[in-house]
């Protein structure tokens, strides 16, 4: 597989894989569980899911630009092993508030927040430490094993989460992800290999260092598309993603089970995209890889919206699978370029500011899918936001992206 060569042969790197493969697992089947749980235990509105789909994007509104300033201030290991033993705490409260008869949407939110917050220095750091881990010239290689968990999680996790909350319920099921995070931050406070101490040049204002971050990614050509692209996609996507439950319970009649397994074939796609990302990019060059895998990502999803009981259901599976395939390939081949481009010290600031800027979107999106949702029905909402994921495509086309083969000569603003 590619990226065997580094599980096989660097043993630090084989235990951050090993780590993730099964937290990536852990998280899928939270994904699916938790709107489940609010759908279906605790008959959660429209407005409800949006709040819960918009929390974590709110916390890279929040802190997001401060974290990558602080990450590039400490060494990144000991954030992920924090973030990650954090996440499983906060995580495990669910079954335990429900086991207290204590388990109210007002928790589920908090647990949101607080889980999005983690999130956002586990991000950050985790995409800044792997260039320290394997060096800048496997960084391709990493991305594609590491990426091969999150595919793989993605289409086997839907299905099994979907079944187990009916077998369990879903706070118990939520409990799988709290072992998971903790096996993870295991795994990872086992890597012998230490990092380079952070530079010890005099510590300038917060907010100094934060403008160096935006400027180098709005400085540059190629970072200020993808992060365009990026923002935009998610701002129309988790205004999709906060109807889509509802969306499949409540107008297309669809049992926990039958929503795990749909979500499980749109994934299927995203093994072969990982596989693929590094052979496209060698084939086509890095440009028209990116190209190719936004307009699949773009395109493919106004098939979605016609999703409907018996042979229409295949229509989602097409369009989740193409889709899903031209996320993969678009997300290795450009979070490559971006880990190649950077210098080590601006490592947290650039990936923060990516972050900020890409997910920041996500709590206004959701918002929005709330108020469509509640106004307008869910499958209008459904159109409506497929159709405002092919306006990505501007950023792409009006980018270098679109007149380059490569991006080989494109690393400096």
């Amino acid at each position: 597989m590619a990226g065997g060569g580094l599980i096989r042969g660097d043993r630090d790197f084989r235990r951050l894989w090993v780590g993730d493969a099964i937290s990536q697992l852990g998280t899928q089947i939270s994904v699916l569980a938790i709107p489940l749980v609010a759908a279906n235990t605790l008959h959660a509105t429209a407005w409800d899911m949006a709040l819960l789909t918009a929390l974590p994007g709110a916390a890279f509104l929040v802190i997001g630009l401060p974290a990558g300033v602080w990450c590039d201030r400490m060494h990144r290991r000991p954030v992920l092993i924090v973030g990650d033993l954090g996440r499983a705490a906060v995580l495990a409260s669910v079954p335990l508030a429900s086991a207290l008869g204590a388990l109210r949407m007002a928790w589920l939110f908090v647990v949101c927040a607080v889980a999005g917050v983690l999130g956002v220095f586990f991000d950050v750091s985790y995409q800044s430490y792997l260039p320290a881990l394997v060096g800048r010239e496997r960084i391709t290689e990493g991305n594609v094993a590491l990426e091969a968990n999150r595919s793989v999680a993605q289409t086997v996790g839907p299905a099994m989460a979907g079944y187990l909350f009916q077998w369990l319920g879903g706070p118990l099921a939520m409990l799988t992800d709290a072992l998971s995070f903790a096996w993870s931050g295991a795994w990872i406070a086992s890597i012998r290999v230490r990092e380079s101490a952070p530079p010890r040049a005099e510590r300038r204002r917060l907010v100094r260092e934060i403008g160096e971050g935006l400027r180098f990614v709005s400085g540059h050509p190629i970072l200020r598309a993808i992060a365009l692209y990026g923002s935009t996609m998610v701002f129309f996507g988790f205004a999709q993603k906060a109807v889509l439950i509802l969306f499949l319970v409540r107008t297309v009649h669809l049992s926990p089970g039958a929503i795990g397994v749909l979500f499980t074939c749109g994934s299927v796609s995203a093994i072969l995209g990982a596989f693929s990302a590094a052979h496209i990019a060698r084939r086509l060059g890095q440009a028209r890889g990116i190209l190719l895998g936004a307009v699949l990502d773009c395109g493919a999803g106004l098939l979605l919206p016609l999703a409907n009981r018996g042979p229409a259901l295949g229509l989602y599976v097409a369009g989740a699978t193409v889709s899903t395939f031209g996320m993969t390939v678009f997300n290795i081949i450009q979070v490559s370029f971006r880990q190649a481009l950077c210098p080590d010290h601006m490592f947290g600031r650039m990936n923060a500011t990516m972050r900020f800027v890409m997910w920041g979107s996500m709590p206004l999106g959701a918002l929005l899918g709330g108020y469509l949702g509640t106004g307008l029905g869910l499958r209008t909402t459904m159109w409506i936001t497929a159709v405002g994921q092919v306006l990505p495509l501007f950023w792409i086309m009006i980018s270098p992206i679109a007149r380059h083969r490569d991006l080989t000569n494109l690393t400096t603003p």
